[in-house]
């Protein structure tokens, strides 16, 4: 493992002296005064300077704060097709990405309850941004993504993860979950970087039905009622309009706090069917780009088919487009509140308005129009 101690979550030997660092962190008051607000902070760092393993902290602390998020932020939690887990064999999760912490967050939480091993996480160094950060996420069995500063540094880092990723499953110590693109989806486009298939590729024996085989994909499609981050996806999405969006300092931990602060309605996640080895043969009989580019194809569908449309995607689509379509999917209150929730959220945003109001729609329109494309194949 010395190989992956720059990227692997925190071994036996490494977890008890970063569980008593993160206790004595100052900045560990206010995160529990508001994920344990009937506890004393105090008792709380007295619990994570005893824990001794990872399953500790997790069943402890994290599995109890994500779980406080959603009593807060969330009017039900439903999901499908978790018994197809339950099959004792290691699995690549593979979902689309709205939320920073809370997909992964939330699934690790499903598993928990029905008994089946949380997974690691492939999480981008970007938000990894300092040592306090740093020791909670690899407690929390979080891989760290390195983005790489040139061509070279790039590919050395992707082998390395696809390495990591492909001996955990494949050894059966763990299962993987990983967003199917690099980043969050701005857009509500749900859609698989071919590129990322080709880091997972990149340790693989050149046999591609059996390497992907050996990954045991498995998609997932998680479906939030209102859309994480709506307004901040917004602004950057009309400012990349206009130039290059560069980020400002701080803004990842903004979008975390935000996604977490955030009222999210109904969530529905959906674990699709695994991608199988029959598919993965047929795929393995095309030109090597083609290959990519049917796999990612038939994972976005699973996701994509499965996606829970919400009241919200259905107005905003009649909305965008000025149709009457799918008015029968929802009333005329239920369009109401959702006007008046637009209206709140672009009050003070600066720009076109009728452009940011387009933008915004387009964001929770999108899964609706990806859904009719569907159809249409």
């Amino acid at each position: 493992m010395d190989s992956f101690s720059d990227i692997r979550p925190y071994l036996e030997d490494e977890i008890v002296p970063a569980l008593n660092r993160i206790a004595k962190h100052p900045l560990l008051t206010p995160i529990l005064s508001y994920l344990f607000p009937d506890k004393e902070p105090e008792k709380v760092r007295q619990l994570i300077s005893t824990l001794k393993s990872v399953d500790d902290f997790q069943d402890k602390v994290m599995f109890f704060a994500i779980r406080k998020i959603i009593l807060d932020t969330v009017s039900s939690l439903s999901y499908a097709g978790i018994t197809k887990l339950k099959d004792n064999k290691k699995h690549l999760y593979i979902s689309n990405h709205r939320d920073i912490l809370l997909d992964s967050g939330i699934l690790q939480v499903i598993f928990r309850m029905n008994d089946i091993q949380t997974s690691e996480m492939a999480v981008g160094d970007n938000l990894i941004t300092d040592p306090f950060i740093e020791d909670i996420a690899r407690s929390n069995k979080m891989i760290r993504v390195d983005r790489g500063k040139n061509v070279r540094e790039l590919y050395n880092s992707s082998m390395l993860l696809s390495r990591y990723i492909r001996e955990r499953i494949s050894k059966g110590e763990s299962s993987v979950w990983i967003a199917q693109r690099n980043g969050r989806t701005k857009d509500g486009v749900d859609l698989t970087e071919q590129g990322l298939l080709k880091m997972l590729e990149m340790s693989g024996t050149g046999d591609f039905a059996k390497d992907f085989e050996e990954l045991s994909l498995v998609p997932i499609s998680i479906s939030y009622e209102f859309e994480p981050c709506d307004l901040l996806k917004t602004k950057e999405l009309y400012i990349s309009r206009r130039k290059k969006y560069v980020k400002s300092p701080g803004e990842d931990l903004n979008s975390i706090i935000s996604g977490i602060m955030q009222f999210k309605g109904n969530i529905h996640i959906n674990f699709c069917e695994p991608v199988s080895a029959k598919e993965l043969k047929v795929y393995s009989m095309l030109e090597k780009n083609e290959k990519f580019k049917a796999l990612s194809e038939a994972v976005d569908y699973k996701i994509i088919d499965s996606y829970q449309l919400w009241k919200n995607n259905f107005i905003a689509y009649d909305m965008l487009f000025s149709t009457s379509k799918y008015s029968g999917n929802y009333s005329t209150s239920d369009k109401n509140h959702f006007v008046d929730y637009l209206k709140y959220k672009l009050s003070d945003t600066e720009g076109n308005p009728k452009e940011m109001e387009e933008i915004f729609l387009s964001i929770y329109a999108n899964p609706v129009l990806s859904k009719e494309k569907l159809t249409a194949l």
